[in-house]
């Protein structure tokens, strides 16, 4: 998956300005490039977990059938652990079809990967910065 720096930056704006706690949204786009962020509200408001509003989900979905466009990934950040999956991560990821793409603050640098989970196991692994 590609995805463009200026997406990449503003994932990094919207998790530094919603720390401590994680921020989430979706990558839209169409093959393997993004070409939007589709910024979520994390209605948990958790620095340790994040789950999607489901009027916000089906307003996102809209969004994309009506631009031509597919959800690539879903993201969220990690504000003080790596950008690796969870172990609740792992068992929440059931759409095989996308990537989770976690974005970590837990350094001065940002990192992003993105991962393709199957069954609860990662199987590929990218990084995007």
């Amino acid at each position: 998956m590609i995805i463009p720096k200026h997406i990449i930056n503003e994932i990094i704006e919207q998790a530094k300005k919603e720390a401590p706690n994680e921020s989430c949204g979706y990558l839209l786009g169409t093959g393997n490039i993004v070409t939007q962020n589709y910024p979520m509200e994390n209605i948990d408001h958790s620095p340790e977990h994040f789950s999607f509003e489901p009027r916000e989900q089906f307003a996102a979905l809209r969004y994309a059938r009506k631009q031509n466009l597919n959800i690539l990934a879903n993201w969220h950040s990690h504000p003080a652990s790596p950008s690796r999956p969870s172990q609740e991560d792992l068992r929440l990821a059931n759409d095989p079809t996308i990537r989770y793409a976690i974005l970590s603050l837990l350094d001065d640098t940002p990192q992003l990967n993105s991962f393709q989970i199957l069954a609860g196991k990662v199987v590929n692994k990218e990084v995007h910065l």
